[in-house]
Order: structure tokens, then sequence, then C-alpha cells
């Protein structure tokens, strides 16, 4: 069967793009599965994913990939092309609670997430979760004293996994500011995301105690503002006076496992787009 290919652009918006786009991909045999797109007439950008399947297989990525550089270079475009096949490496990195990642592993094997999971990392031991399956595990206990060097670690293994994606499955450790840069735009982080916000230990009964009547869960990509990064995915859930902290909990918890796979999928599909400090999310 002949692969189907991704592909992602940002340019300045004029009339055009799309034909220009589909032209060229008509006249290279293709057949566009997927076009979604969107003008953002505040900043003047035009966003644009596209799915295609070429009806012959002889171009190949690279061949693509040339035959678009012209037209695409004339747009002034940024862009990403990748065959559909191509599964994304991810990385996961969690702490004491497992919801998250456990979640995520099980979405993983059951084929709801087309993804290679290369690797756990942890600063507590393998014994502290429940089967893991054959993913390598890796424990890396880190300190004030030793987070450099933990760190270091980690990228490492970034490096030689050739990891696309890196998942803080409700890794509570803060990233220095130098391995946020080294992998920014592929790290995703969880959190509970409240109105009022609270911030500190134990939130949930924060929130209980403040009556709030919205629970909720942020992913977004990592930067150096902490738990301010670029949104993907946002979900809540109504509660009520009759929930005690611990419900609270538990409902916080299931909305944490969809939000963050929901944000995950939507990266590895390359559904998520940049534009400045936000993003554009392409429905799936």
């Amino acid at each position: 069967m002949t692969a189907s290919y991704i592909l992602t652009f940002s340019c300045e918006n004029h009339p055009g793009i799309v034909a220009a786009v589909t032209t060229t991909l008509t006249q290279l045999g293709c057949d566009i599965t997927d076009g979604q797109q969107f003008d953002d007439r505040r900043s003047g950008r035009f966003f644009a994913r596209i799915t295609f399947t070429p009806e012959r297989a002889d171009l190949g990525e690279d061949g693509f990939r040339a035959a678009l550089t012209p037209v695409l270079a004339s747009l002034g475009a940024d862009w990403r092309l990748r065959s559909a096949d191509r599964r994304a490496r991810v990385l996961l990195l969690a702490s004491k609670e497992d919801h998250c990642l456990v979640d995520l592993l099980y979405r993983v094997r059951i084929g709801e997430l087309a993804m290679d999971v290369v690797g756990v990392i942890s600063n507590h031991p393998r014994n502290t979760y429940g089967d893991l399956g054959d993913v390598p595990f890796h424990h890396l206990p880190v300190s004030k004293d030793t987070k450099a060097e933990q760190e270091a670690h980690i990228l490492k293994i970034v490096h030689d996994e050739h990891v696309d994606l890196v998942v803080l499955a409700r890794y509570m450790q803060i990233l220095s500011a130098d391995l946020v840069d080294a992998l920014a735009g592929r790290c995703i982080n969880i959190h509970h995301s409240f109105l009022p916000g609270f911030k500190g230990a134990k939130p949930y009964h924060q929130a209980y105690e403040r009556g709030v009547k919205l629970i909720g869960a942020t992913a977004h990509y990592v930067t150096a503002d902490l738990d301010e990064g670029p949104i993907i995915a946002q979900d809540v859930e109504a509660v009520t006076h009759r929930d005690e902290p611990e419900r609270l909990i538990r409902k916080g918890r299931d909305i944490e496992r969809r939000v963050l796979a929901s944000a995950v999928r939507a990266h590895i599909e390359d559904r998520v787009m940049m534009r400045g400090a936000t993003t554009i999310v392409f429905p799936a």
C-alpha cells in the first residue's frame, strides 16, 4: 500500500495559497484525503494541515519534499512533511503518581496512540508502579545537589533514543532552563487547573476549602515560565459541595488522564501548530 503523507505549513496570508499547494500535489498524482486551514486575521498568518496519498510510489518522502520545496519557498512558508506511517518516539517521565503514565501505556498497547514508547524515566524505583510491560525503565533519583547530573542523563537518553516527544506524565520535578530549552516544542506537561489557581501542596484540598464549582486540567508545552506554556488541550468537570477532597482528587485524575492523552495525540498527529505563545490545534 502506498504511504500517506502529512504536510503542515504556515505563511503570510494572501490569495492563492491553497490553490498553489493543492495544484502541485494534484500534478504529482496525489489524492488529497483531508485538508484543514485557519486564516489568523490578527497576525495575518495562514495555517494549514493537508494529508495526501500518492498514486505513484516512485517519489517517496524525499521526492515529495523536493517537489514541494519550490512552491512552499515561494510562499515564504515554514513547513513540515512526514510519512503518516512514521511513528513518534516518545519518552515518558513520571514520579510517584502513575495514573497518567499507566493510561498512556494502555492507550499505546490497544493502538489508540500510534507512537513508540522508548522508555520511562522516574525519580522513584520501578517497584513504585505496577506492570509496565517491556518498556525500558530508568530510575534517576534527583536532589538539589544532583539535579544537573540527573538532567544530563535525561538529555543523553533523549539523544541516544532519537526521541521526538517527552511527556511529563505527572513528573513532579521542575525542569531547569537548560533542559527546557533543549526540549523546546517537544515536551508536554499536565497539571490541574482551577479558577482561582491553587499552587503549592494539596491543591484539591485548597479547592474544597474555597468551594470551587469546576475542576479541570491543562496540557501544555513546557517553557521556562512554569505552567504557562502554549496550551494544547483542556477540560473541566462540574463539582459540588458534596465532593470532598478525596472525590475531587479522583475526578481530577480522570480529567488529567484524558486531557494529557488528547494533547499527546494531537502532537503526534501533527495537528498542533505554534502561533507565538499560543497554538492552533486542528481537530481530529
